[in-house]
């Protein structure tokens, strides 16, 4: 009889064990996505761009609020697809406004061009991103960083 019982409190201090063992798991988890840089700040685009691989001259920042159009049509078709295939999508969202941000890459590859990467943010979330030269028969691409040309 006394078998039974120690083996009934060990099942329940594993239970108790394994619960915290949870909890604690939740804990670690929660903060580590607290840790997400905040799109709302400077500092936290910055850092978003630098933990993919880019860097920008903060000085040459460009902000404006953007409209999202009702219906996709034309360019936007295009430009939604390259969205989508980094995980973003422009047709979920018709006709809100978000925080359109511009800045210089400093250690893109080409060296003779302007490049710029935009980020599109609504509230703390990114919504949309492009990095683009400026040149006349320039080129677009999405964010991850990836060996071009």
């Amino acid at each position: 009889m006394t078998n039974t019982k120690s083996f009934t409190k060990k099942k329940a201090l594993l239970i108790v064990f394994a619960a915290a063992a949870i909890v604690l798991l939740f804990i670690l988890l929660k903060n580590n996505a607290d840790t997400k840089p905040d799109l709302r700040t400077t500092e936290g685009r910055q850092m978003f761009l630098q933990d993919l691989g880019w860097e920008i001259d903060l000085d040459s920042e460009s902000h404006k609020s953007v409209l999202i159009p009702q219906e996709l049509s034309g360019v936007m078709v295009e430009y939604n697809k390259m969205q989508q295939n980094q995980g973003f999508d422009l047709s979920k969202h018709p006709g809100e406004r978000c925080e359109q941000y511009i800045y210089r890459l400093t250690n893109y590859p080409a060296e003779d061009e302007v490049v710029l990467v935009t980020l599109y943010i609504q509230g703390k979330e990114l919504i949309a991103a492009d990095i683009h030269s400026t040149a006349m028969n320039g080129f677009m691409h999405g964010i991850i960083k990836t060996n071009p040309k």
